[in-house]
């Protein structure tokens, strides 16, 4: 079962969602629109970073998922 894990820093602005190890980063990546990708020795992405994130409710974030399978 695959498990995705997201923060968010309100005091910081940021959203970060991780659906790989979070132990296993090894190098950060800008991609220059605000969003910062971590990843794992091998290069694959294991989670991001969004910078300067706002919610206009910050008590709730609703978090929608949909499978695609190839």
């Amino acid at each position: 079962m695959a498990q995705i894990k997201i923060y968010y820093d309100q005091m910081g602005n940021t959203l970060t969602v991780w659906f790989g190890n979070p132990q296993d980063e090894y190098v950060c990546e800008e991609t220059g629109d605000e969003v910062i990708l971590m990843k794992d020795k091998t290069g694959r992405v294991i989670g991001f970073e969004k910078l300067n994130f706002l919610l206009s409710q910050p008590t709730r974030l609703q978090v929608a998922f949909e499978a695609v399978t190839v």
